[in-house]
């Protein structure tokens, strides 16, 4: 993911379509995109500042919501493979869930190990 404009050009952007230019006449001046002038311009009528919004996944998901179900099924059953905890959330609660998107989820968890349907 790219790096936010820095805030001296975001104002200086607000200020020139402030004096009464346009936005696209704003963008060619300062060789931006037009929608990051009509961006910057709403993020300042909303929030009265031009701080960048926090990027990237906020960590919310699907499988958040069974974080506690999930610790509690690996207590019990610690021979369980990442299929087996992929069918049991489609089975349980109705959630299809891809096995890469399971191990990450544990992974951030701290609920790292190791488990293929061999036992090895």
């Amino acid at each position: 993911m790219g790096k936010p404009h820095p805030i001296e050009l975001r104002s200086r952007v607000v200020a020139f379509v402030k004096e009464g230019n346009t936005h696209r006449a704003t963008a060619a001046h300062f060789r931006v995109s037009p929608k990051f002038v009509n961006d910057m311009v709403k993020l300042e009528k909303e929030t009265g500042s031009l701080a960048p919004k926090r990027q990237g996944n906020p960590g919310r998901g699907k499988l958040g919501a069974f974080t506690d179900w999930v610790r509690e099924l690996i207590d019990q059953e610690t021979d369980l493979t990442l299929a087996d905890i992929r069918d049991r959330l489609r089975d349980i609660h109705g959630v299809s869930a891809h096995q890469g998107a399971i191990w990450h989820w544990l992974r951030r968890l701290g609920l790292r190990y190791k488990k293929n349907a061999d036992g090895l």
